[in-house]
């Protein structure tokens, strides 16, 4: 205990306190003083708690090193309690001075240093007559006091030693890894160094108390041969001692072995991780250019120079270089990405691969390919080459751009290097093939996600199914119906609607009525877009007949014609010449409350044309040329061929002109104009 210490070294404390307190050991007061009961009377009034006055020594101060350890603990306790009871005995005495306080600090100190000496400072406050009750109380609870701060100051001094530990150092490394930052990590550091330290203390107190086993053993050894020689007859039974080391299993796993020792050395070496270093405090002007650079607006000037300033200033590393951008992320996010790009060429940031791959993915998720050109054009200069997360930044970004070179291109990186996509990855460039008519690379992809177990989605199905439709694919299209229902995905209405208009688009009006038939028998109602597509595959081979018996039979289970079952019977009658019986069709859509879709007015300017009805052919033309940007080469085709049929031919010259001019190819048309003309048209 520190009292031991204290009283062993007694004569040297007072003169340590004697020239701390820089005045000779002076009386107390005499008697007559109204409140000298503090020192003399038995029955003297507890004091109150201190107020804040000037102490002769600040804790916070650290006393002199001594030679010994020893010295070392008086000293500082003798500041502490010096300093704690000079407020105790100014409050008692407030109008001293400092000689007569100082005075009773000397003398309380020799008293108490005495009777530590004597037997103790417990009955001290009993047999001294000298000293109140309520004195030895004090000089008690300053005494417990003063020892507990030495204990909280000691167990500081030992947390900061567990605190860089390289156990609780490999921990912060790993947390730091997984993205835990901040005052987060701060606390969890601190509460895993208290436990390291509290292990620590558990197992020094087992090692203490094996040593005084020990120690007790090795004494009672020494007495049984003492005993054994003094009586020899006498006959002593004992329990036999154990060889070898203690054995012990769990689970059936014998942890004695100790290759179990090699196997912890080689997880802990397999999880070192980097340190996450903490940066280093930055004030004075460092501070005032550091806020200048965070409230620093976009379209100001100034940024080059700040951070060069700064970079002066605070002679950065790549940890203080992260602190920053993170400053600039949270507090002004539209220089962050100005600044990051800008200390890509500071040598003291470190560049590496995961700072280019971070900037383009922020650049790709906002479609900026400009921006991303620029950042992977200084790769290329630097020598680095993308990773695996670059790459698939760029395959979305270039997918989601409709650019499916270097959406390949990435894709072909990322397959190089080892890594296998995920399912984003491959929706993604499954999704750019089929936007760029190219269903059957998607599928073979999609055939690779199944083969590592990847299941595609429903839309990416659905996707496949819709381009192979629109290409009138009907091998395609069935391909990807049967595999979605192998994969669980039972035919919907929508399915069964594509099938029908594959084998339209294809020509075979068998195949779809088989496909339209089957839905009817799958529970499906037919609807209007379904009969339209069945009607169009019937108009394919002009089987009017099948298509007027197919509606009769609709019609008698309540099936109502729509606007698409109309559009598609005028584009027939249109093709027949049978205007009368089209005008009827374009009536009963005019009925239903809708204007007639912008794609059936080519029919109706096909149908006119060759009609001869000039009125209403350039009517429908004028229509279709206000909306020209709409027209693919086959429309524009079908109204060439349509005027120059009807003798129309400078209307189709200047329309095969707007067709040059919308980029698509004329030449076959063009052939047509070459020719004589067979007759003129009757209404000019």
């Amino acid at each position: 205990m520190i009292w031991r210490t204290l009283a062993s070294t007694s004569t040297h404390t007072i003169k340590k306190l004697n020239a701390l307190l820089r005045s000779p050991s002076t009386t107390f007061p005499s008697s007559i003083h109204p409140r000298a009961s503090f020192l003399h009377a038995p029955s003297a009034t507890s004091l109150h708690p201190p107020q804040p006055s000037t102490a002769l020594v600040d804790p916070k101060r650290h006393p002199p090193q001594n030679d010994g350890d020893d010295d070392e603990t008086t000293s500082e306790f003798l500041s502490r309690f010096a300093w704690i009871m000079r407020k105790k005995v100014k409050e008692a005495y407030p109008e001293s001075d400092k000689a007569t306080v100082d005075g009773m600090l000397v003398a309380i100190v020799e008293r108490v240093a005495s009777e530590m000496e004597n037997g103790g400072i417990e009955t001290a406050s009993f047999r001294s007559g000298d000293f109140s009750e309520d004195l030895w109380r004090t000089v008690w609870e300053v005494s417990n006091l003063v020892l507990e701060d030495m204990n909280k100051e000691r167990k500081k001094e030992k947390m900061k030693g567990f605190l860089q530990c390289e156990e609780v150092k490999e921990m912060c490394r790993f947390a730091g890894e997984v993205g835990i930052r901040g005052d987060l990590l701060r606390e969890l550091r601190f509460k895993w160094a208290r436990e390291k330290m509290e292990e620590h203390e558990f197992y020094e107190g087992l090692e203490k108390i094996r040593k005084e086993a020990q120690t007790e053993s090795e004494n009672k050894e020494f007495d049984v041969a003492e005993e054994k020689g003094k009586e020899k007859d006498k006959v002593v039974v004992g329990l036999p001692k154990r060889r070898g080391k203690i054995r012990y299993k769990i689970y059936g796993l014998d942890l004695s072995d100790p290759k179990w020792a090699q196997v912890a050395d080689r997880i802990h070496e397999a999880e070192q991780v980097l340190w996450p270093q903490e940066p280093k405090a930055i004030t004075g002007k460092a501070k005032i250019v550091t806020s200048e650079i965070l409230s620093l607006k976009e379209e100001d000037d100034g940024l080059q120079s700040l951070l060069a300033e700064w970079v002066k200033l605070v002679q950065p590393s790549r940890v203080e270089w992260m602190d920053l951008l993170d400053k600039l992320k949270e507090q002004n996010p539209g220089l962050y990405l100005k600044v990051a790009e800008m200390v890509l060429t500071e040598d003291s940031f470190q560049t590496s691969v995961s700072d280019y791959s971070r900037l383009i993915d922020v650049y790709a998720k906002e479609n900026c390919f400009d921006d991303v050109e620029r950042i992977l054009k200084k790769m290329n200069e630097n020598g680095i080459q993308p990773d695996a997360s670059t790459a698939s930044s760029l395959v979305h970004m270039y997918c989601k751009g409709g650019n499916l070179a270097r959406a390949n291109e990435a894709f072909e990186v990322l397959m190089s290097q080892g890594f296998q996509p995920d399912a984003k990855v491959y929706n993604s460039m499954i999704m750019a093939f089929v936007n760029n008519d190219q269903p059957k690379l998607g599928e073979k992809l999609m055939r690779e996600m199944e083969a590592k177990d990847m299941k595609p989605t429903k839309e990416i199905y659905m996707a496949l199914l819709r381009s192979f439709s629109q290409h009138g694919d009907t091998q395609g299209a069935e391909r990807i119906s049967t595999t979605m229902q192998f994969a669980g995905f039972q035919q919907s209405m929508e399915t069964c609607t594509l099938l029908i208009e594959a084998s339209a688009l294809a020509g075979d009006p068998d195949q779809a009525r088989s496909h339209f038939d089957y839905m009817i028998k799958f529970g499906h109602k037919p609807d209007d877009r379904c009969t339209a597509s069945m009607i169009a595959a019937y108009e394919k081979k002009n089987y009017l007949d099948n298509a007027l018996n197919l509606l009769l039979e609709l019609e008698k289970d309540g099936f109502e014609p729509g606007v698409a079952t109309y559009s598609v019977l005028v584009d027939w009658l249109g093709k027949l010449q049978l205007v009368d019986e089209a005008e009827q069709l374009l009536g009963k859509i005019a009925l239903q409350g809708e204007a007639p879709p912008f794609k059936l007015q080519v029919s109706l300017c096909d149908m006119y044309a060759r009609a001869r009805n000039e009125k209403k052919a350039l009517q429908t033309l004028g229509i279709l040329e206000a909306r020209k940007d709409e027209l693919g080469p086959a429309e524009f085709e079908r109204i060439i061929n349509g005027l120059i049929d009807g003798g129309f031919r400078q209307d189709a010259q200047r329309i095969c002109q707007i067709m040059e001019a919308q980029g698509f190819d004329a030449s076959r048309v063009k052939v047509n104009l070459l020719k004589p003309v067979s007759r003129a048209p009757s209404m000019r």
